[in-house]
């Protein structure tokens, strides 16, 4: 591989669903690995001091945001729907553990997002959960076994600090060597970048 970009997600986030319809391409073309780190959003926004309202409570910026999910969702070619609900247990992050313990992450993370963001399904509904686990050929108990984990909720955490180590205060989050690019919009700087990196390597 000639790098690797770590990608920094919370499928609560809408931006980071579409930071991904991209980003396995970038990762594709110039042949880097792309390193998935589940995170939890809220507890880098408060590491930040960022603690001022949600996007759920500012009409004007939820307006904007819209659009912009529109235009987005247009440009890429996908669909675009708010889920019906939110989990404050955040299971689906917690979730992609096992993914990458099994080699699947891609798969787990383009299904989880395409049933939420892409269809308007509930980041809290169990019975998601559990055809998403049906689909990849898991056992759907066992998933949620894994879900509710005491070991699996101290590998979230530790993803978490181990990004606010890093850096991270926001997701989408996307880093190659010491360059952080933060949001959907700065996939394409991204990618200008790691060519650039290639022409230094040239």
């Amino acid at each position: 591989m000639a790098g690797q970009i770590d990608f920094y997600f919370d499928f609560i986030s809408p931006f980071s669903y579409l930071a991904y319809q991209e980003l396995p391409k970038v990762a594709a073309r110039h042949g880097y690995a792309l390193m998935h780190h589940p995170v939890e959003l809220n507890d880098l926004k408060r590491g930040n001091n960022n603690t001022g309202p949600s996007n759920r409570d500012q009409p004007l910026k939820r307006r904007y945001n819209q659009q912009e999910f529109r235009r987005w969702s247009q440009r890429y070619g996908v669909m675009f729907q708010r889920p019906s609900g939110f989990d404050p247990e955040s299971r689906l992050n917690k979730g992609a553990f096992l993914a990458l313990n099994r080699g699947c992450i891609h798969d787990y993370v383009s299904r989880a997002w395409r049933r939420t963001w892409g269809s308007g399904g509930s980041l809290a509904d169990e019975g998601l959960m559990r055809e998403l686990a049906s689909d990849l050929g898991w056992d759907a108990d066992a998933f949620l076994h894994f879900i509710e984990s005491d070991e699996t909720a101290q590998r979230y955490r530790a993803s978490t600090e181990a990004a606010h180590r890093r850096g991270v205060f926001g997701v989408p989050t996307m880093i190659v060597g010491e360059e952080m690019f933060w949001g959907n919009d700065h996939v394409t700087w991204l990618e200008e970048h790691i060519a650039q990196l290639a022409n230094a390597r040239a």
